[in-house]
């Protein structure tokens, strides 16, 4: 089972690939959608194309996104959704199963605790995955996101298992 996972962002849109496999995560690809230009809807573009690319080349068959949070700034927050909704719309060309997720729902299942910190979540995602050398905050709230999917997603097989015995 492929999975991608997105961090979206209007500057920077996380995005991490991994492979789950009998229980087992193994790291496939991650890194951040970089947006530039002063015009907010060609970086919505950018955001569109880039994840366009990446469900092209990868073909995750479920895509796991960060759910929009409240943010203090209203316009921050219509920025997030927009790109959130750019994100979206790309990994919907491929017709994969979507699921969204809390921050505090990531963390939690990543570090152990909905309130750690971002260089936490970057630690254990190195360390869940083994991985060797800097992993960028984007790209590792991204793997993140898949990760708890992952985690969700066998824990909801497990119950439905027990439930049918």
């Amino acid at each position: 089972m492929r999975i991608l996972g997105l961090d979206p962002g209007s500057q920077a849109t996380g995005f991490g690939v991994i492979d789950w496999v009998d229980g087992d995560a193994r790291y496939v690809v991650s890194g951040a959608i970089r947006t530039s230009g002063a015009d907010f809807p060609p970086r919505l573009r950018q955001i569109f194309e880039g994840v366009l690319h990446l469900m092209r080349e990868y073909r995750p068959a479920e895509v796991a996104i960060e759910r929009v949070f409240m943010h203090r700034n209203a316009d921050s927050a219509l920025k997030l959704g927009q790109a959130r909704g750019a994100a979206l719309c790309a990994a919907f060309a491929m017709d994969p199963a979507v699921f969204e997720y809390a921050p505090r729902e990531v963390k939690l299942a990543v570090v152990g605790q909905g309130g750690a910190q971002k260089e936490q979540v970057q630690l254990m995602v190195r360390t869940l995955l083994k991985l060797q050398g800097e992993l960028g905050p984007d790209a590792a709230d991204a793997v993140g996101i898949a990760l708890c999917h992952a985690y969700s997603r066998q824990a909801r097989l497990a119950v439905a298992g027990g439930a049918s015995s």
